[in-house]
């Protein structure tokens, strides 16, 4: 039998056709694969007037909205724009809604904002409202933004600061959401310093017209629409005390021109009342949300949620967040669990971001992360999971929306701390009782 022998012309056209299609395969797999996410927060110099040289850190998700809304979340005192970031859900929150969320950092000494010198507490009198401010133009120029959709909301300091922003600059901002503040100008002081003790330990009471009075006196002529307020406070806080939640009661719907009394009431979770003034729906003039039981340690899991619910920015389309792909590439195979541990320390605390990453073929639910602190360290505070320690163990366990970790996925949460001079890391973790890699 006679074998018909192929010429290389026969051959090589057949290898090229083989290719041909391969990479034909390669191009409808590119343009078809779902685009990888690129959004990170980036540092802005040169935003605009900025008299107490504030840092800005901006977020702007891939996919957003054509005229976006702009959210500005300011950190507590020792914390900065990254901290605050890494530590509360308002990023991944824009990756679904399509706003963009500036983060400002303070840069004097403990980290605080002002909100106590005259200059703050007047529009366009100087210091730290006027370079958030200058930050806020700076993205409805770049970006598109929305000038009668730009919100605010910070915790502690940025509490405060939220409730200056409202009160001094309420041509600028539609509405605020202060967890665990103070009334605007409550903390004013005259010689230079930055403390008020009256104020903190919740001991000075006003009646609501002179808090009021304290408000419409920032901005003398101003008389356009004031800013929506939502408030929080935990029951146990004691750095701004709890009293001080009635009496940003009473400044707002003062400022609104509403009964003290509220026209609705309902507990959205077991230990949140949270009362409604001057309507019953979910955009009211004044909310205010009291947290039965927890200390200075706001905002915990769903409460950033709840606040743009109360902004409005949750009503239209969104998109659900694209899920973390599943690694070509196998983990390490020493443990079903990776750990990244990023601090940012300063003279005697720091911050810490933590990322448990499922490295296992099967979804962890339920889950519990043991580490101790070196000696000198303790925690003071957290978010994003319930931390407990005793003698430098600790252990953080999962919050309701963030209980289960699918194969490849990753839960993050947060923690403030002292420290005496050490700033080291665990040496180990266990999720669940089994060790994690670190990295």
């Amino acid at each position: 039998m006679r074998v018909k022998a192929h010429t290389p012309g026969a051959v090589i056209a057949a290898v090229m056709l083989v290719i041909t299609g391969l990479l034909t395969a390669l191009v409808t797999v590119l343009v078809t694969a779902p685009p990888a996410s690129s959004a990170s927060l980036t540092e802005v110099t040169g935003f605009g007037t900025n008299p107490t040289n504030l840092r800005m850190h901006l977020y702007v998700p891939d996919r957003v909205a054509a005229r976006p809304a702009i959210v500005v979340a300011v950190h507590y005192c020792t914390g900065s724009g990254p901290a605050f970031h890494s530590g509360t859900e308002f990023a991944s929150l824009a990756d679904r809604y399509g706003f963009i969320v500036i983060y400002p950092s303070a840069t004097r000494s403990g980290s605080c904002f002002d909100v106590s010198s005259p200059q703050a507490l007047r529009h366009d009198g100087g210091s730290d409202p006027v370079g958030i401010v200058s930050m806020v133009r700076y993205v409805q120029q770049r970006h598109n933004a929305d000038p009668g959709q730009v919100y605010v909301t910070g915790a502690s300091s940025g509490a405060m600061m939220t409730n200056v922003l409202l009160g001094a600059y309420p041509d600028v901002f539609k509405a605020g959401a202060a967890f665990m503040g103070v009334p605007f100008a409550c903390f004013a002081t005259t010689d230079g310093s930055s403390w008020n003790s009256a104020c903190a330990n919740g001991t000075l009471v006003r009646t609501p017209q002179q808090w009021g009075d304290l408000v419409r006196g920032a901005y003398p002529g101003y008389s356009g629409a004031r800013p929506r307020m939502q408030l929080w406070h935990g029951t146990e806080d004691a750095t701004l005390r709890y009293p001080n939640f009635q009496e940003e009661i009473k400044q707002w719907t003062n400022v609104h021109g509403l009964s003290q009394t509220p026209a609705f009431t309902d507990r959205p979770q077991s230990n949140w009342t949270r009362t409604r003034y001057g309507g019953t729906g979910v955009n009211v003039a004044v909310e205010a949300i009291s947290v039965q039981g927890v200390g200075h340690s706001l905002p915990t899991g769903g409460m950033a949620l709840a606040a743009l619910q109360f902004f409005g920015l949750t009503d239209g389309p969104s998109t659900p967040p694209t899920p973390t792909p599943t690694p070509t590439v196998p983990p390490p195979s020493s443990g079903p669990c990776r750990v990244t541990y990023t601090m940012n320390s300063w003279n005697n605390g720091f911050t810490t971001a933590v990322t448990v990453t499922n490295t296992g073929t099967a979804a962890i639910t339920n889950w519990s992360l043991a580490f101790t602190l070196p000696g000198g360290q303790a925690v003071t505070s957290a978010w994003n999971a319930t931390v407990s320690s005793s003698g430098g163990q600790v252990t953080a366990r999962n919050l309701a929306y963030n209980a289960t970790i699918a194969a490849g996925a990753s839960a993050g949460f947060g923690f403030q701390a002292t420290h005496t001079g050490n700033t080291g890391k665990p040496a180990s973790f266990t999720l669940n009782g089994a060790a994690c890699t670190t990295g």
